[in-house]
């Protein structure tokens, strides 16, 4: 996936507004959010690309 391909990641107004931060506590994301509608994602970590993919019963699998 080049730059070209990929598309802006947009949060909520409420996730972007100034707050202070709980390192505790996790992150909850809904899975929709980050799939929209897709069967696949491709999250960049470091200089690593990962596949987080969706099964046809539903459960996830991330492949490096």
């Amino acid at each position: 996936m080049n730059r070209s391909d990929e598309e802006p990641c947009t949060l909520p107004a409420e996730a972007s507004a100034p707050r202070r931060v709980d390192s505790t506590k996790p992150i909850v994301v809904d899975s929709r959010t980050l799939f929209r509608g897709r069967q696949e994602i491709q999250i960049r970590h470091e200089d690593e690309i990962y596949r987080l993919r969706v099964t046809r019963n539903g459960r996830l699998i991330l492949n490096k």
